[in-house]
């Protein structure tokens, strides 16, 4: 089997699973996700969301897979040029499960899914018992693009909730500043889709009405790098711990890899 993958989350399952041999093709972005990568003479084609027929069926794939977000007219384009397509939509984590199976089953792997979902499951588990007895739980506002403003996916609130915090919103819709501001968060976290660990907090606390917000006056506005909680892959459990170490620093400490903004001074890294 011979795979195009469009997508980071598709290449770091495919590394976990010891299954990059099957890989043709990547993006830049699966480069970066996956090191190893860069040590192989793959095709380098781009994303889900803008690749090309043309630039794929150069690289002779068996199957291409993409995952969310992808664009629907670039993936009937590449169909129609006569190559599979398999375009994953994962929601919450038991569909990240599903989706390791599945690209297991397909590298011809099955048997190795399941360790890794194990894996997966339990870190979940020992965080949520970490987390089961703290007295009170935050306000945890989670930003995945800042025009519009939109909530974090599902599995992003699976993981706040086990990390001891309450999702504020439903995930995946459109907010505004003035109804964050409203709900008073305690947390606010903003990982953007594409930005890394770049967004611009300093921005985000002079948002209309949020110098009133429990999050901006006791400096708790973070930024988790956008790999970390934007792909839907086993990495997802580094997030989860750079969430915990925004909710609970006097428990989980400041070394999970996030960047705090300080209302008195420069934003500050807590890595």
């Amino acid at each position: 089997m011979r795979i195009a993958s469009l997508q980071p989350s598709i290449s770091i399952i495919l590394e976990r699973l010891g299954c990059l041999d099957a890989l043709v093709a990547c993006t830049r972005y699966c480069l970066a996700a996956v090191p190893a990568l860069r040590r192989r003479q793959l095709a380098v084609v781009r994303d889900s969301w803008s690749t090309t027929a043309e630039e794929l069926l150069d690289a002779h794939p068996d199957l291409v897979i993409a995952s969310v977000p992808y664009r629907n007219e670039s993936l009937a384009a590449i169909l129609r040029a006569g190559c599979p397509v398999l375009a994953l939509a994962p929601h919450s984590l038991a569909d990240i499960e599903r989706d390791i199976r599945l690209i297991a089953a397909i590298a011809g792997v099955a048997d190795r899914a399941e360790p890794i979902i194990a894996e997966m499951r339990s870190a979940m588990g020992d965080m949520r018992r970490r987390t089961a007895d703290l007295p009170s739980k935050p306000l945890v506002y989670c930003e995945e693009w800042g025009k519009p403003l939109i909530h974090s996916q599902q599995w992003v609130r699976e993981l706040v909730e086990a990390a001891g915090g309450i999702f504020l919103g439903d995930p995946g819709t459109v907010t505004t500043p003035e109804a964050v501001a409203a709900a008073d968060p305690s947390v606010v976290i903003a990982a953007w889709c594409g930005a890394g660990d770049r967004v611009p907090l300093q921005k985000l606390a002079l948002r209309p009405g949020w110098e009133k917000i429990r999050a901006v006056k006791n400096g708790r506005v973070y930024c988790i790098a956008d790999e970390l909680l934007n792909t839907p892959a086993p990495t997802l459990i580094d997030g989860l711990h750079a969430i915990a170490c925004a909710l609970h620093p006097d428990l989980f400490g400041t070394n999970g890899g996030i960047r705090a903004f300080h209302q008195s001074r420069s934003p500050s890294s807590c890595v």
